[in-house]
């Protein structure tokens, strides 16, 4: 029961601040345009920058990882403090957060496709996985200008790389696995349009 408690102490406040949209606060409160009704509608990183430009993008990452990294710091508090398993307390509650950012109560459950918020978890959890994550991320995007299939891989690696460095145990496997199924699945439409080689290629030199 214990367990329990503390499972939902963690995730409750992970999940409703990961809810908090930086895509779209951003394009509201600056932009006076919702970014939902432009691009691809995807409220995220990537749709933003191709919509706004760097300038509003760098916002939407600050607002991302604050509210991604202070509810996993929490969470890998109250598990250490209490089972001494601060590493599945990070996990589990980034599972949360990813989450509140992929289906936010605030937004008729309709929100991005959580790789920001994934990717500051990642360097709370364990800096090693969050550089070969990332480090996979940049060198297939750089190479293929396709932001989503490098967001797929790197988000693939995560379970690997926690066996590969020695880190955790079967709980903490458990609960990155989980990030990741969340993370692929929230690409099926890109997926699909990968295979039928229809998936928009990113411009990197895109100006405001």
């Amino acid at each position: 029961m214990k367990f329990l408690l503390a499972v939902f102490a963690s995730a409750l406040p992970a999940y409703l601040l990961g809810g908090v949209n930086g895509a779209i606060i951003t394009s509201m409160v600056f932009y006076r345009k919702d970014i939902r009704k432009y691009g691809s509608g995807n409220p995220g990183l990537t749709n933003f920058y191709r919509v706004f430009g760097k300038g509003g993008a760098i916002l939407v990452v600050a607002i991302d990882v604050a509210k991604s990294i202070a509810p996993v710091m929490f969470g890998g508090w109250v598990f250490s403090r209490y089972f001494d398993m601060k590493l599945f307390g990070q996990a589990i509650t980034g599972f949360f957060v990813i989450m509140g950012h992929c289906f936010p109560v605030f937004y008729n459950f309709k929100g991005g496709k959580g790789i920001m918020a994934a990717g500051a978890i990642l360097f709370i959890i364990d800096w090693r996985i969050a550089v070969v994550s990332w480090g996979t991320f940049i060198l297939i995007a750089a190479l293929t200008r396709y932001v989503s299939l490098g967001s797929i891989i790197g988000t693939a690696l995560f379970p690997p790389a926690l066996l590969v460095f020695g880190i955790g145990g079967l709980y903490e496997f458990i609960a990155l696995l989980m990030c990741a199924l969340l993370l692929i699945a929230r690409h099926q439409a890109n997926i699909r349009r990968l295979i039928k080689g229809e998936e928009s290629k990113f411009n990197f030199r895109r100006k405001e």
